[in-house]
């Protein structure tokens, strides 16, 4: 073997591989993990969203008393749905300034599980007067089990990427052994140096939260993804009931007597768990078999100061009141789970914990972001004829524009959506839903009969537009425009307003970049013909 052969070895190195690994894992399901990125992003102020578009509920000036809301919003369900076997109900707090409740309909046909929901107005306890709409809770839900799939099939997808991103995470340290020196350096108009500088400098500013927020979203969905272990640990009705108490206040119901009983006072349950968890400590009221004299009454605690979501809650027998368990305590194993899950969703956090929360994730959607684009900056300097790219590329590259640039023009048309859409719409709710996917898809309509660059720019300017006057939308449709909420206090509309100017200018410089990059092309080599060839040759 010569000197060459052993300084050239056939196998490829460690680095080198992981590198492969860490380009195709982020790139095959790169869009999926964006998408569910930016929706996560904006779900750590869903509730404060929630409230936005739902401009016909005043603004909320401190916590009501629960117990008193409690009552009144399980009389109001008691008439709505009776005959429910269960119905439960989330209490107003600080960040909300409605009741949601859900419950399962009587009569549903055999083997399926029939359900309904509302918000109501803590003040009268009747469903709200304001317009049909999903607020916030749509990308909550969009982030981890998406639309228009069974939910099932969509978390099963969310879970997949979750494992993809974790295998980038872990890829891509291997790979840049210098990603911490790099941290501190960018160089600006550098092409392909830039976007990985970027791609570096975002990955290193919130590498234990990236690696942390995807690892404890597969946890939260653990027993979907590996149900092996609980199946072979858990099979008797004992053993189920148990797992249930630990990991979840919601109580089974029981067979009813078929007696009738009315529900003893809802306000003095909640009242004697005010007494154990504060004022303003209780979130979630849930009742089986209402009116019956089998009732239960669970109140659990909310998730306000608890670095976990392991459930605590008071149960009650329903017809009388009597205190029957007190459950604040689990296992080993289900607490961890518990301080994971509640790691995930944050909802321990103050407004500056949440504040970091929402920065760091939106940097963790940047990183994405950057990546998929380096994948195509990278590679169309090595194009033969970058004007007529491969197909391969040429897909990759559009998706890459309605994923990015594209979804952000849909999240702002869903709030356009909100305003504009006619209050008595039939199914309005699903509605600005439906208007979120329509847009998308003209988005990628779009990227695929522009060229690239002009789709890239043109894109971004209408998202920059369509943020920046979503604020003046507001004022003329609704009486909470950004002036009254200045004089009023009313830091959610404020909040949102200032936070759609921040976005558009965002959007707004990513367009002008856009418009001034000029892609570097490699030098054509003039090919050296065999005359000149030979001439070389003989002179030397």
């Amino acid at each position: 073997m010569t000197t060459d052969q052993q300084a050239r070895p056939d196998g490829r190195g460690l680095r080198q591989s992981m590198s492969d690994l860490h380009t195709w894992v982020g790139l095959l399901l790169g869009w999926v993990l964006y998408a569910m990125f930016l929706t996560g992003t904006v779900s750590y102020f869903k509730d404060e969203l929630s409230q936005w578009m739902r401009p016909e509920l005043p603004a909320q000036s401190g916590v009501p008393d629960q117990a008193q809301v409690a009552q009144r919003v399980a009389d109001e369900l008691v008439a709505l749905v009776p005959g429910s076997p269960q119905w439960s109900l989330r209490l107003p707090d600080a960040r909300n300034n409605s009741v949601y409740a859900f419950w399962r309909t009587a009569g549903a046909a055999p083997g399926r599980r029939g359900f309904g929901e509302g918000n109501f107005d803590p003040a009268t306890g009747q469903t709200v007067s304001s317009r049909a709409t999903l607020g916030g809770d749509f990308f909550y839900r969009f982030h981890f089990q998406f639309h228009y799939m069974p939910v099932v099939w969509g978390r099963w997808l969310a879970g997949i990427a979750a494992m993809f991103m974790l295998v980038a995470i872990v890829s891509g340290v291997i790979t840049h052994k210098k990603i911490f020196v790099d941290f501190f350096t960018f160089r600006w108009g550098k092409g392909q140096r830039s976007w990985l500088d970027a791609h570096n400098a975002l990955s290193v500013f919130g590498l234990p939260f990236h690696a942390m927020i995807t690892y404890t979203g597969l946890v939260t969905l653990m027993a979907l993804y590996m149900p092996w272990g609980q199946q072979a640990g858990i099979k008797t009705a004992a053993e189920r009931q148990q797992l249930n108490a630990e990991l979840s206040a919601f109580i089974q119901p029981g067979k009813p007597s078929g007696e009738a009983a009315p529900l003893a006072s809802i306000e003095g349950m909640v009242r004697h768990a005010q007494e154990r968890w504060g004022r303003d400590g209780v979130g979630r009221v849930t009742a089986t078999h209402p009116g019956d004299a089998a009732s239960r009454v669970a109140v659990a605690r909310g998730d306000g100061g608890r670095v976990s979501m392991s459930p605590q809650y008071l149960e009650f027998e329903g017809t009388t009141g009597k205190l029957l368990a007190v459950h604040e305590g689990v296992g080993p194993a289900a607490e961890t789970r518990g301080v994971l899950y509640a790691l995930h969703l944050g909802r321990f956090s103050d407004s500056v914990t949440r504040w970091l929360y929402f920065l760091v994730s939106l940097a963790g959607t940047a990183m994405v972001g950057t990546g998929l684009v380096m994948w195509t900056v990278k590679r169309r300097q090595k194009l033969p004829d970058p004007a007529r790219p491969h197909v391969g590329f040429h897909i990759v590259e559009r998706l890459n524009i309605a994923s990015i640039a594209g979804l952000s023009v849909a999240m702002a048309a869903f709030l356009w959506a909100n305003r504009l859409l006619p209050e008595t719409l039939a199914d309005r709710a699903n509605w600005e839903i439906h208007g979120f996917f329509i847009v998308w898809a003209l988005t990628l309509l779009h990227g695929v009969l522009r060229p690239a660059k002009k789709a890239w720019v043109e894109q971004l300017w209408l998202a920059a537009a369509l943020l920046a006057l979503l604020p003046v939308l507001n004022a003329a449709t609704t009486h909470r425009p950004f002036w009254r909420s200045l004089t009023e206090g009313d830091w959610v509309f404020i909040g949102m307003d200032l936070m759609c100017w921040a976005l558009a200018a965002l959007h707004a410089v990513l367009a002008v970049r856009t418009l001034r990059h000029q892609p570097k092309t490699r030098p054509v080599r003039k090919p050296v013909n065999e005359s000149a060839s030979g001439a070389i040759l003989r002179e030397g």
